[in-house]
């Protein structure tokens, strides 16, 4: 039996499987408190598990993991995970191996197996959602750095002309996320129905995928999280009609698609990983 999990900064999506179907899943705010939240975590499996053997538990969490990842470097949306061990902790309170990833390399790796980057050599996935976030996967494989990706930290504003109201960083994630865009408005994202700002966003996105292109050159470029498949969202087709204006280097283009699998992408890429731990 695996655990699957997807510890997102907003949500925690939790979910059995027999290695080729995924069980209906648990979802439930993530606690702002480290020891709050992997206790719910486990709690969740535990319940679900009803006794039987966890063979190997896999999953994400938002933020930077360090080189081995195991252990939560930093995470602007949930601070006090920040330095945990978590594959450690889990790993004993489960009593099983875990395999840890970034939140978006899971979800890409996801959209990569079963979504709409199946078929595709490289597939550059993007989120935007509660942070930002993405990752490259290469033939069926998460890419990795030293660090994982963090695409949401690219400056596009550097010198504030976009949005002066988007902080001092001019970072993607302060200008295109759901927080920020929370934060700009003084309400949630899905209140805002004015279409100058959805289309604004689109071609704020479409910055950064310009960007995730011309620095990982995929075959597909792959849109998810909740800016992008809520209602209302940032519009895909939109964002695929402003980079066509602005990246002009190339003879063709990747194609841009939505994620397909929903707020469950974490899940199906865990999935992957834990099939590839049995199979080492």
């Amino acid at each position: 039996m695996y655990a699957l999990f997807d510890i997102g900064g907003t949500k925690t999506r939790v979910a059995l499987s027999d290695g080729k179907e995924i069980g209906s899943p648990r979802v439930f705010r993530t606690p702002a408190s480290y020891e709050d939240g992997i206790a719910a975590l486990v709690d969740a499996v535990q319940s679900m598990a009803e006794g039987r053997e966890i063979q190997v538990a896999a999953g994400g969490v938002p933020g930077v993991l360090s080189a081995d990842r195991r252990t939560l470097l930093s995470s602007p949306h949930l601070t006090a995970w920040e330095g945990r061990k978590i594959a450690e902790d889990l790993s004993v309170r489960l009593a099983a191996p875990v395999v840890l990833e970034n939140d978006a390399s899971v979800v890409g790796l996801g959209e990569a197996h079963m979504g709409t980057g199946v078929g595709y050599d490289i597939v550059a996935y993007l989120t935007v959602s509660t942070g930002v976030g993405g990752a490259r996967i290469v033939s069926g494989a998460i890419d990795h750095g030293r660090y994982n990706f963090e695409p949401g930290h690219q400056i596009i504003d550097l010198d504030h002309t976009l949005c002066r109201a988007c902080g001092t960083r001019g970072e993607a994630e302060m200008l295109i996320s759901g927080t920020a865009t929370a934060n700009r408005f003084g309400r949630k994202a899905y209140e805002i129905e004015d279409p100058r700002v959805w289309e604004e966003l689109a071609q704020w996105v479409a910055v950064v995928v310009n960007n995730v292109i011309v620095h990982w050159s995929p075959d597909v470029v792959v849109l998810g999280g909740s800016m992008m498949i809520g209602d209302p969202a940032i519009s895909v087709a939109r964002v695929a009609a402003h980079v066509a204006a602005l990246c002009t280097i190339y003879p063709d283009l990747p194609e841009i698609k939505k994620a397909a699998l929903g707020d469950f992408g974490g899940l199906h890429g865990a999935l992957v990983l834990a099939g590839s731990h049995i199979a080492e």
